[in-house]
């Protein structure tokens, strides 16, 4: 009888043997999803370093140089990859779409938190998660019959270049800014907005000096999220920048971006080549660029939580 009772102490219920299943479940997802990640690296780093390490292509010179045609070779003997052209195109039109589109979200995250809370929410949620479910492809034909002859007739030129892919960019990223603003306003305790008011601040002198100083974390993390996003961007973009591997002399003459080089010539060049190996270095450059927007969002939201 002693024995019986002590092993039925003993004994794991059926909670405790579904939380060690629960556990054991989640690390062995959650390990998984870190070796994916290595591996991802491993590949991508593995194939676009041997550009420097096969190829012989001097690092600063891929950073550098503007003639980009690996498929031939200098005086030294070294494929001609200078990635300079696409690393202006992807920066440009990454800066000013988040410059652009920076005020109109945080306007209207303003107007959907602060001023109409609830008519004004109810209206700009279902349009902003409706943007952001428009595939890139329809927004990259939109730029194609819109922006590109609104910049022809305006500003002269073509239309291609890097101010059609920002201006197309700016309206991709919109609503991916604007929804993480209004988390980051809404984040603010309201007791912040109370107190303000008692002290007789005004409505707007709340907004701006007490919500918006408050919330300046997450609304700096919302634009370097759109900026992640916007540098990315592949499709949308290579409709309307023009694909010209060359230095832009202004927002107007045709340009390229890393993704659209890389959409562009993956499938024309062969596994093991120099040409291809350079286009492995482009991705590794996107991978690279990808971390530190990352790790700025991490190092933001950490300085908000203190």
């Amino acid at each position: 009888m002693h024995d019986d009772i002590k092993d039925s102490l003993l004994k794991k219920s059926r909670a405790t043997r579904s939380e060690q299943r629960g556990r054991i479940i989640s690390l062995t997802c959650t390990a998984i999803i870190v070796l994916i990640v290595i591996s991802i690296f491993y590949f991508v780093a593995s194939k676009g370093l041997a550009t420097f390490f096969s190829n012989k292509v001097n690092v600063w010179d891929f950073l550098s140089k503007s003639i980009w045609n690996p498929g031939s070779t200098d005086s030294h003997g070294s494929p001609q990859a200078g990635a300079l052209p696409m690393i202006i195109g992807s920066f440009g039109v990454t800066l000013l779409s988040a410059i652009i589109a920076t005020p109109f979200a945080i306007a209207t995250a303003i107007f959907m938190t602060e001023i109409s809370p609830n008519k004004g929410y109810k209206i700009l949620q279902p349009v902003t998660e409706l943007l952001v479910g428009i595939p890139s492809v329809v927004y990259g034909f939109i730029g194609l019959s819109v922006v590109v002859p609104f910049v022809r007739h305006t500003f002269g030129g073509t239309g291609f270049g890097i101010l059609a892919g920002t201006f197309v960019l700016f309206v991709m990223i919109l609503p991916t800014v604007t929804s993480m603003s209004v988390d980051a306003l809404r984040a603010v305790p309201r007791y912040y907005r109370e107190a303000s008011l008692a002290l007789g601040a005004t409505r707007w002198q709340t907004i701006y000096k007490v919500v918006l100083r408050s919330a300046t974390p997450g609304l700096a993390t919302a634009v370097i999220f759109g900026m992640s996003r916007a540098f990315g961007e592949a499709l949308a973009v290579q409709m309307v920048i023009g694909n010209a591997v060359l230095l832009p002399h202004n927002l107007i003459s045709p340009a390229s971006t890393l993704t659209s080089v890389l959409t562009m010539g993956m499938g024309n060049t062969v596994m093991g080549s120099a040409a291809n190996n350079a286009l492995w270095s482009l991705a590794l450059l996107l991978l690279l660029m990808s971390l530190v927007f990352n790790l700025l969002i991490n190092k933001i939201a950490k300085r908000g939580r203190i």
